[in-house]
């Protein structure tokens, strides 16, 4: 998104951490003319060239950040931020936005979902830990409503098809919950069971699909998947991840996992339709769980936020 002219060494300047040297961590800088200043750029190890560089975004992250995308070369950001309110910045196709407030005054790490052409619906966990929502018709916000529940992590969404959305959520038993809309009602709550030790993560690549991810025992990566008639067994993907996982798909039958690792770097490991890939380190040193989404079959957008709290972004084409 920035040429290589803009970067530089900051390790040619004054720094106070040595953690900055190029050489220890591959973090460098560019300048951004919108801000008229300089950001910090972490270079990644990028697997056949395809990874871009990261990039900070900005903002003072006090949750991991969310993302959905209702078009192509469209996204769409949100982020707990200082105030415990829903912040939002989107990209048009040409540029970033400036940061807005949502308002809200939530206790969780947002997620966002978009089944439509300029839809979004997005989800945190309030002050009473129930899971609260807020959607985009396309012309202005709606109101916060609760849709109940006891949570212990931030929710996930994901949607197969206009109107439905499936929400997931830990409970205080630390299994799996469920709850969707039909496009006419919210159902009630169900438990899909499971020992998870983080938040889920959904993703939907086919009509009547969905496959969550989430952290488990020994710090794992346990998938489920709906079908179309029945939920699956929990299986393990292995891993040692430092954080709850998010996940995005390309196309039908793909998966790509993401998570931070145990040095917090992002990790990721991805279904080619046939099997699984080993996992690969995309570098990065970041401070939450990712977040993931992808608006064209070769083309994935993963956030998370970073050491400056700030949020930071990586591509692939």
């Amino acid at each position: 998104m920035y040429s290589n002219e803009f970067l530089r060494c900051p390790y040619l300047y004054p720094i106070d951490d040595e953690s900055m040297c190029p050489f220890l961590n591959r973090q460098m800088g560019y300048y951004n003319a919108y801000d008229d200043a300089y950001r910090n750029m972490v270079m990644p190890q990028m697997p056949g060239a395809r990874w871009s560089r990261w990039e900070d975004l900005g903002g003072t992250l006090t949750s991991a950040p969310a993302v959905s995308s209702w078009a192509p070369n469209r996204l769409d950001t949100f982020v707990r931020g200082t105030d415990n309110a829903l912040w939002h910045k989107w990209w048009n196709g040409i540029r970033w936005s400036d940061w807005e407030s949502l308002g809200g005054n939530i206790t969780s790490a947002p997620a966002a979902v978009s089944w439509g052409n300029n839809r979004i619906d997005v989800f945190a966990r309030g002050t009473d830990n129930a899971m609260w929502h807020i959607f985009w018709n396309g012309a202005r916000w709606s109101s916060w409503e609760s849709l109940g529940g006891t949570l212990t992590s931030a929710p996930a969404v994901s949607s197969w098809a206009p109107n439905r959305l499936d929400t997931f959520v830990r409970g205080t038993d630390n299994a799996l919950w469920h709850k969707w809309w039909n496009g006419t009602r919210w159902s009630d709550w169900e438990s899909l069971g499971g020992n998870l030790t983080s938040a889920p993560a959904a993703v939907s690549w086919g009509n009547n699909r969905i496959d969550v991810f989430a952290r488990g025992q020994n710090n794992r990566l346990y998938h489920l998947w709906w079908n179309g008639s029945r939920w699956s067994s929990w299986e393990d993907l292995g891993g040692r991840l430092t954080s709850g996982p998010a996940v995005s798909s390309r196309m039908a039958n793909r998966l790509e996992v993401f998570a931070r690792g145990s040095n917090n770097q992002l990790i990721t490991r991805s279904w080619n339709g046939s099997r699984w890939s080993d996992w690969q380190s995309l570098g990065g040193n970041i401070t939450s769980k990712p977040t993931a989404v992808s608006w064209g079959p070769n083309r994935t957008d993963v956030f998370a936020r970073g050491r400056n709290n700030g949020m930071w972004h990586i591509y692939r084409n």
